[in-house]
């Protein structure tokens, strides 16, 4: 089927084009310079000295995850609200993901929460920018230093965003950003790795390229067990064409997600998001709404289905974690275990959001939200 206002929808312009025929029509597909120059002008926008682009925000966290040695035994604690991606890059290593529930305004990984989780087995702290709000790094880093922990920033949906002034991204050893076409710029599938640390960044570009030595070795030289996490630069192409026009984009995004909170403040039965606080900006990835307590989950589900007999498509962001079938018979979690968490995510709603979305689609969208809600209550 197709939605006549699809949930996401990225903002492809000539440019990105004729950026992306360029590169076709040279003989340097993978491992050319618009690889180099596209991570060298992201680290330079988040302000870090170290990007590695890779073929997945997935990928990206695999990296690190790897490159500060976590292991089999060990511990990263985590949020049980996030793409399931910033829990199973811990899993790849054979660690485990030990949740810590969300803040029921922010939906981020609750600080106060974090040092009741704390063992000997510990190694790190992996947050998430849910939603492209930053989680409190200041916390978040005076835990990790008192405890002696690496931290990890999941930035995938953050790219734009800041906490007291500084870009997300560049608060933790390493951080990634995800360029999935729903993001705040795509590379149609892709990721990078973001860090000030010249071992971290260094381990992350050898292991990305099978675990070839970074410089002075021959092709089929590996010094190290390695994957294929490349990213061509017919990605890196169109990366840099989106970057180039970031500060249209990312204003596109927020003037977006400005209508809708103006037409649904006044509607008792949602709360919109917080756009901007005091201390932080945030570059929105989706639109979500968050239904009154009185909602179930099944309600909820039955608004997205009548809004989809609207043509509209709406989203469930995020199902929890921990009750995802293979962590319920891994970790034997149930329902109640992470209560903030699975309260949120039974009522939360993402709306259509993406830069071309017209504000007469937007009064759509909104008069059918209020029509289907009020029928159900």
């Amino acid at each position: 089927m197709k939605y006549k206002i699809p949930l996401a929808k990225p903002d492809i312009s000539d440019l990105e084009k004729k950026m992306v025929l360029r590169v076709l029509n040279t003989s340097e597909l993978s491992l050319g310079p618009k690889v180099k120059e596209f991570e060298k002008k992201i680290a330079k926008f988040v302000g870090v000295k170290h990007a590695i682009a890779v073929n997945s925000g997935t990928s990206a966290l695999h990296l690190i995850i790897r490159a500060l040695g976590i292991r089999e035994g060990d511990q990263v604690i985590t949020s049980p609200f996030s793409f399931i991606a910033s829990a199973n890059c811990i899993l790849f290593e054979g660690a485990k993901p030990v949740f810590v529930d969300i803040k029921p305004d922010s939906f981020n990984i609750n600080p106060v929460e974090i040092e009741k989780k704390i063992t000997k087995k510990t190694k790190a702290i992996l947050a998430v920018d849910i939603f492209g709000v930053p989680a409190e790094w200041d916390k978040l880093k005076k835990i990790a230093k008192k405890h002696r922990l690496y931290l990890i920033e999941d930035s995938a949906e953050a790219l734009g965003s800041e906490y007291k002034g500084k870009k997300c991204g560049s608060f933790g050893d390493a951080a990634v950003f995800g360029f999935y076409p729903n993001k705040q710029i795509t590379t149609g599938e892709g990721g990078v790795v973001l860090t000030n640390n010249k071992r971290i960044a260094d381990l992350c570009r050898s292991m990305a390229n099978q675990g070839r030595k970074i410089k002075k070795g021959g092709w089929l030289e590996h010094e190290r067990l390695g994957y294929n996490y490349r990213i061509s630069d017919i990605n890196c192409a169109l990366g840099l064409a989106q970057l180039s026009r970031i500060k249209e984009l990312l204003e596109k995004r927020k003037k977006i997600a400005k209508i809708y909170e103006d037409k649904l403040k006044s509607f008792p039965e949602v709360r919109p998001p917080d756009i901007d606080g005091s201390e932080v900006k945030i570059s929105p990835f989706v639109y979500t709404i968050r239904l009154k307590e009185k909602y179930s989950e099944k309600e909820r589900d039955r608004i997205i289905k009548k809004m989809l007999e609207k043509d509209i498509q709406c989203g469930v962001y995020f199902p929890p974690i921990h009750l995802q079938p293979f962590y319920r018979k891994m970790f034997s979690y149930k329902s109640g275990d992470f209560p903030v968490t699975e309260n949120v995510a039974k009522r939360v709603i993402a709306l259509p959001f993406f830069n071309d979305l017209e504000t007469k689609e937007i009064n759509y969208i909104v008069k059918n939200l209020k029509k289907i809600i009020s029928k159900i209550k």
